[in-house]
């Protein structure tokens, strides 16, 4: 083989191994396209009626696993996200298995985080994120408890900036929690979750996680008279349509409460 012919051979064989290597390197790059719109809103609109069933726990599960196939990373829709986020969060409340409810939080965590940073002045990421990471505090104090409740804090703090009424008063509902669960060695003040929840009933008074909770910390106080109330109402209240599985949990502990504390 001739000079010439030898640099014309190196040549091509160059070129071609560019060639392939930029075509192996756009197909690695690539993103996946988006999710169609249409596939999307009828998937979410499938899945808000099998919440609104989950107290079949399978109907829940069904409605996050369809919501999971939607999520794609390269191209994410915040409906989708922060609803993933809502619906993980009550699989994780629902669920009796260990494994099931950390996952789900975990899970709802993340998307929540996702959903706020696409939508920052929205209230739902925030509140969905501090929502899942709280439960998680609640499974694991020591490592997971200590260290959220700054991050809850502010999630929840932002959700009143943007909306105090949103998801009828719950952030309130969060932040006195956080309150209870660190009262004594971590500084939480019974008395502040009072503060908190009492003002949330003036926003919203038929919630009854809001009179569950305000009766806990009324006892926390030593307000026993007060708790009571708080308790009875509980009974009293008719229960809201699309929390019908929640209230009916909330008015089983109620009623615990009232064997136990009285």
């Amino acid at each position: 083989m001739t000079t010439g012919r030898f640099y014309r051979f190196i040549t091509i064989a160059l070129f071609a191994f560019s060639m392939i290597s930029c075509a192996s390197k756009a197909e690695s790059e690539s993103v996946a396209p988006p999710v169609n719109a249409a596939l999307i809103g009828e998937t979410v609109t499938r899945c808000d009626a099998l919440f609104k069933e989950r107290a079949d726990l399978a109907k829940l599960r069904e409605a996050v696993k369809q919501l999971a196939a939607l999520r794609n990373p390269d191209a994410r829709n915040y409906e989708v996200e922060w609803k993933f986020a809502k619906y993980n969060y009550f699989l994780g409340k629902h669920s009796n298995e260990e494994k099931e409810k950390d996952k789900a939080y975990e899970d709802g965590k993340a998307a929540g985080k996702i959903a706020s940073r696409i939508a920052p002045d929205k209230a739902d990421g925030y509140f969905w994120y501090a929502a899942n990471l709280g439960e998680q505090a609640k499974l694991s104090p020591v490592t997971v408890g200590v260290k959220s409740i700054d991050d809850i804090k502010e999630a929840m703090n932002k959700v009143i900036e943007i909306d105090p009424t949103y998801q009828k008063a719950s952030a309130y509902d969060g932040l006195a929690q956080v309150e209870l669960s660190t009262a004594g060695l971590m500084g939480g003040k019974p008395e502040k979750a009072v503060e908190l929840l009492e003002k949330a009933l003036k926003i919203e008074d038929n919630n009854s996680y809001l009179h569950l909770h305000l009766a806990e910390a009324y006892l926390a106080t030593g307000k026993r008279d007060e708790a009571r109330k708080q308790l009875d109402q509980v009974l009293k209240m008719k229960p809201n349509p699309d929390y019908a599985p929640e209230h009916t949990q909330t008015v089983e502990k109620a009623k615990k409460l009232l064997e136990t504390k009285f």
